[in-house]
């Protein structure tokens, strides 16, 4: 029988450490791969995270403008009802100052006076509504839907058909809003 050479301790040892180095090469290598994968998913979720700051940061920019938008629209218009009611006051000027020119008295003299204080207080009140952005809406020409109201229809050979014969209220707007419509009378 023969003997079976039994291998050196040296040749053992040699064998080992490329086994071991084999091993380590290919731990070595699943490592990288390892890493590879987490650090691409890191780059993934570091995107995502980038993506929902910024429209994170664009919502509210959008909510700081319209925030503003609302603010200013509150200034413009708050003195919207106060407006208002002072119109009732300015249709009352209106009336006084015309039935004035129709009384008939021995003192014309007392009658010009009240006259003149009428005129003066009713045109004070209209410069300083103008001031605060409040305008008359203008009734010539062509009826408009979204200032004026017809509230009858009349006869008239000098107008076209539509047209404003002849304005009952006037209407006013504070700056671009609509405080009170026009009532007019249109041509048939």
């Amino acid at each position: 029988m023969a003997k079976k050479k039994e291998p050196k301790p040296e040749e053992l040892q040699k064998e080992e450490l490329n086994e071991n180095e084999t091993k380590e090469d290919e731990v070595q290598e699943n490592e990288n791969e390892t890493e590879d994968d987490e650090l691409s998913k890191c780059k993934e979720e570091l995107e995502e995270q980038k993506e929902k700051y910024l429209r994170a940061v664009a919502d509210f920019d959008n909510y700081k403008k319209r925030l503003e938008k609302d603010k200013n629209n509150a200034l413009l218009y708050a003195n919207e009802a106060f407006a208002k009611d002072l119109l009732t006051v300015l249709d009352t000027f209106e009336n006084a100052l015309k039935s004035i020119d129709s009384v008939e008295s021995g003192d014309s003299e007392a009658i010009e006076k009240i006259k003149e204080g009428m005129t003066l207080t009713y045109e004070q009140l209209l410069s300083i509504l103008k001031k605060h952005g409040v305008e008359e809406i203008e009734c010539e020409g062509e009826f408009n839907p979204e200032v004026h109201q017809a509230v009858t229809q009349m006869e008239s050979d000098e107008h076209k058909s539509g047209d404003i014969v002849q304005v009952l209220q006037k209407g006013y707007k504070l700056k671009d809003r609509l405080l009170r419509a026009s009532m007019v009378a249109t041509c048939k």
